[in-house]
C-alpha cells in the first residue's frame, strides 16, 4: 500500500523585526546612513528608527515574554515569539519554533517598511541593499525553510533591478511593493520595469499592507482608530487590489502573480463585485473567475467567512499567514493548527490553502 506524502505547511505571512545589526551590510561609505534606534524615556518598550533626522518607518513595541503572554490572553490569539527568533539573532531558535508550530516553510516579510522610510535616492538604496544582504544570510542558515520578499529603492529603478536580481539568487521569493509608494500608486506604469523584471525572474509581487506616502499617512492617523492601521494600511491595501482587478496590469504581465497580504480576506466579494459591475459593458469581457485567472493571491485569517469568500475568490486564490513576529490585530501563531479544525471546508481546500496555493504564489 502506497505511503501518502504529507504536505508542507507554507506560512504566507511571517515577519523579521529589525535590529541595529540589520545595518551592518551598509558599504563602508554608507555608514553615515546608519539608521538609529531610539527608546522613549516614558516608556523603554517603545522605540523608534530615525532617519535622515526623522522618525522613520515602523517599529514594534519591544515587550517582555511576559507582557506577550498578557497581550495573548487579552487577546485570545497566541502572540509569543522568543524574541531572538523574531529578530533572526538566532536562526535555529526559529526552526525550532516552526516544528512546534507545525510549519514547514515561512515567508517572511519585513517590519520597518511599512512606512515611509527614506526621502534620498541614495539612503533608500543603501538601506535596502543591506536589508537584502541581511535576509540572504539569514535564507543561507535557513536549510531552504526562511524564504523572503526583498525590499527595493522604488526612488532609484535601475538599482532596484540590480537588488531583485541578487535577491532571487539568495533565496527571494517575492519583491515587496507598497500600495501606495511616494506619490504613486503600485499601478503607475513607472513601475512597470520592477514588474517586467520580476516576470522574468519567476518572482512574485508581495503587496503587504503599507503606505508609503507620508501625507497619506498623518492624514488617517487623525481618524477615529486611525493609529490602529486600518485606514492607514489596509484600506489602501484593499483598494490597490481594486485597481488590479480594473486595471491593464494583468495582461500586460499575464504571468507575474500578485499577493495582497494581511489585509484578511473578508473584502474579497465586495472587490468582486465593484471590480465586475465597473467592467459589464466594456469591450474586455470580466473574467467569471477574476482572481485564479490574473493570479492574484489574498491571506485571510481563520476568523473570516471562509465558505462565503471561497464563492469569489475561487478556491486556488486564499493562502494563510500567522503574522509571525508581530503582535497586532492580524498576528495568530496558532492560525495554522485553528485553520486545520474549521468545520465546513473540505480537507481538500485546506489542503490548497495550506500548501498548493502558497507554493504557487511563491513559486516554491
Amino acid at each position: 500500500m502506497a505511503t501518502q506524502t504529507k504536505l508542507q505547511i507554507i506560512d504566507a505571512d511571517t515577519h523579521v523585526l529589525e535590529t541595529e545589526r540589520t545595518w551592518d551590510y551598509l558599504e563602508p561609505a554608507e555608514e553615515k546612513y546608519r539608521p538609529q534606534l531610539f527608546s522613549s524615556p516614558a516608556d523603554p518598550t517603545r522605540q523608534y528608527w530615525v532617519i535622515e533626522d526623522k522618525i522613520r518607518g515602523l517599529r514594534f513595541q519591544t515587550l517582555t515574554e511576559q507582557q506577550l503572554r498578557e497581550r495573548s490572553q487579552r487577546s485570545g490569539r497566541n502572540v509569543e515569539t522568543p524574541q531572538a527568533a523574531r529578530e533572526l539573532d538566532d536562526v535555529e531558535l526559529r526552526l525550532n519554533h516552526m516544528d512546534e508550530l507545525g510549519v514547514d516553510v515561512q515567508v517572511l516579510h519585513n517590519t520597518l517598511w511599512i512606512e515611509p522610510v527614506a526621502e534620498k535616492p541614495d539612503v533608500d538604496a543603501a538601506l535596502c541593499r543591506s536589508w537584502n544582504r541581511w535576509l540572504a544570510g539569514v535564507w543561507g542558515k535557513g536549510r531552504g525553510r526562511l524564504r523572503w520578499s526583498c525590499v527595493i529603492p522604488t526612488l532609484m529603478l535601475d538599482e532596484a533591478l540590480v537588488q531583485m536580481r541578487t535577491a532571487k539568487e539568495h533565496g527571494a521569493v517575492a519583491v515587496c511593493m507598497r500600495p501606495l509608494e511616494g506619490d504613486r500608486s503600485m499601478l503607475d506604469p513607472y513601475f512597470y520595469p520592477v514588474y517586467e523584471e520580476a516576470s522574468r525572474l519567476n518572482m512574485a509581487i508581495a503587496v503587504h499592507i503599507a503606505n508609503g506616502n507620508p501625507a497619506n499617512c498623518e492624514l488617517v492617523k487623525s481618524f477615529p482608530g486611525g493609529s490602529g492601521g486600518f485606514y492607514t494600511f489596509r484600506v489602501p491595501t484593499v483598494a490597490s487590489c481594486a485597481m488590479l482587478l480594473m486595471s491593464e496590469l494583468p495582461e500586460v504581465f499575464p504571468h507575474l502573480r500578485w499577493g495582497f497580504i494581511e489585509a484578511s480576506a473578508q473584502w474579497v466579494p465586495w472587490v468582486y463585485h465593484e471590480a465586475a459591475r465597473r467592467a459589464a459593458g466594456q469591450a474586455n469581457k470580466f473574467p467569471e473567475d477574476p482572481f485564479t485567472e490574473y493570479n492574484i493571491f489574498v491571506t485571510c485569517q481563520t476568523d473570516d467567512d471562509l465558505p462565503y469568500i471561497l464563492k469569489y475568490s475561487g478556491e486556488n486564490s486564499l493562502v494563510i499567514g500567522t503574522d509571525y513576529g508581530h503582535t497586532d490585530t492580524s498576528s495568530e501563531l496558532d492560525a495554522i493548527a485553528v485553520f486545520q479544525g474549521l468545520p465546513g471546508i473540505s480537507q481538500e481546500i485546506k489542503d490548497k490553502i495550506l500548501h498548493y496555493n502558497p507554493k504557487a504564489l511563491y513559486s516554491l
